[in-house]
């Protein structure tokens, strides 16, 4: 009897999964609660349904992360990038689609290939046997997402959000800015320099504070207002608290001198952590925020240092179910403790309809290989995929772990080729070079066939 690969969840990673693993000759079981259990974003039992906006953002292959995402999984037939293109919408540089055209027609054809059905039913307890793919994204059920949180503890598993913005590295002015951990902490050089450090003055201080104040934000869903929160206050509240809260949190100048200026004592200082192992990414410590995105960057680049900066993503907060991904799986998308069973999309811990199928599209992959007994390699981490999933599942710090887009902060750097803001061009067109070659490369190692012999 063939074996057969399981999905728990309909949305983008799971539909570009089964479309994957059923195309190369495995037999696939789409496990969607919905219609039958509802959420409070969906309005369909339609796969691959887009719940917020209609947009897979820049289409841009040779400037764009995002872009060049789209361009390998276009090389990988993929299903999702390949009905997005047929339901297109206008959109400048952007990729926008049709949404309800566009989720019909992924149901379509994933329910007339001949390797996929489909089961509308609730998956409530993690699966003790089997090949499975758990996809079931931000809005994992109840049941389900207190199963995993039983087997991986407490610690592991999130169900909200707090996200701080994340800076790229080569956008920051250190002539300003330096490195330097609180009363030099550490036992090693490294561990002394781990936090870069943005000094205010007085003047700057109450700048910023009136600039926070004064900011647009975006308000709390029903249900996140919960005690979790009591925890991790966004700095505008923290401010609208009293005016020195800040400087007593996150903001507080104690055991730090700055070497541009040692006679002076910032009257606040604020950090940025570096946030992967390549050290091209810095997180604002303590600056998860609901100020919109707009505000964010205007209010953001009043720092002292960060007058340029380019962020790899900004702060919020927001209802999220994602795993710890760094301490669970392995580089196969595989649970370490449940072999057996691999994730997908958001849950894993990337942002973004793109990311999520591209995820899928990968465990999918991953899991038609492993039950046809042809192993894949690994996919190289200078591909958009791969450094997606060498983030995940390794590359991210895991004790800061948070959700993140694909972006070239998450790409090796490149030899010869210049950095700032003048060289970004160059930079960003060899990376994607770069990446493609990586990726072709990768697919002609990687074709999987049915009828071929195991390994």
């Amino acid at each position: 009897m063939a074996e057969v690969l399981n999905i728990v969840g309909g949305g983008l990673a799971g539909s570009e999964a089964a479309w994957q693993a059923a195309q190369a000759g495995v037999d696939v079981v789409i496990h969607e609660m919905r219609p039958r259990v509802g959420t409070f974003a969906h309005q369909t039992g339609d796969l691959a349904e887009m719940v917020c906006s209609n947009s897979f953002r820049s289409d841009d292959d040779e400037q764009n992360a995002v872009g060049l995402l789209h361009w390998e999984m276009r090389a990988a037939d993929g299903l999702v990038m390949a009905t997005a293109d047929r339901h297109r919408l206008p959109a400048g540089g952007a990729l926008a689609v049709d949404r309800d055209p566009f989720a019909a027609s992924v149901t379509a054809a994933l329910m007339a290939h001949p390797r996929i059905t489909r089961r509308d039913a609730e998956i409530t307890d993690i699966p003790a046997d089997g090949h499975w793919i758990i996809s079931t994204g931000p809005l994992t059920s109840a049941a389900l997402g207190q199963a995993i949180q039983r087997e991986t503890g407490s610690e592991a598993l999130a169900f909200f959000d707090a996200i701080a913005p994340i800076v790229h590295a080569d956008s920051i002015d250190m002539s300003k800015a330096w490195m330097q951990s609180r009363y030099d902490k550490g036992e090693t050089e490294e561990e002394r320099t781990a936090y870069l450090n943005c000094p205010m003055d007085k003047a700057q201080y109450e700048a910023f504070i009136d600039a926070l104040l004064a900011a647009d934000k975006t308000e709390f869903h029903e249900g996140e207002t919960a005690g979790y929160f009591d925890g991790c206050l966004p700095i505008e509240v923290m401010a609208e608290r009293g005016r020195e809260t800040l400087r007593h949190g996150p903001m507080k100048p104690v055991g730090l001198t700055n070497p541009h200026a040692p006679d002076i004592k910032p009257h606040a200082v604020v950090q940025l952590r570096r946030d992967n192992a390549l050290g091209t990414l810095f997180n604002i410590v303590g600056f998860q925020t609901k100020m919109k995105y707009g505000a964010q960057t205007d209010v953001f680049r009043m720092i002292p240092g960060l007058e340029e900066a380019r962020f790899a993503r900004l702060g919020g907060i927001h209802r999220n179910t994602f795993l710890n991904s760094p301490t669970l799986l392995d580089r196969q998308m595989r649970w370490r403790a449940h072999p057996h069973i691999r994730f997908a999309g958001q849950i894993t811990g990337v942002e973004g309809y793109v990311e999520s199928a591209a995820m899928g599209l990968i465990a999918g992959r991953m899991a038609a290989a492993q039950i046809l007994g042809q192993p894949l390699p690994d996919v190289p981490q200078d591909s958009a995929m791969g450094a997606l999933i060498h983030h995940i599942t390794g590359g991210a710090e895991a004790k800061t772990f948070q959700p993140m887009n694909v972006n070239f902060g998450l790409f090796r750097p490149l030899d010869g080729v210049r950095g700032g803001r003048r060289g970004r061009k160059d930079r960003y067109k060899a990376y994607t070079d770069r990446a493609k070659a990586a990726w072709q490369g990768w697919l002609a190692q990687s074709t999987l066939d049915a009828d071929a012999p195991a390994a």
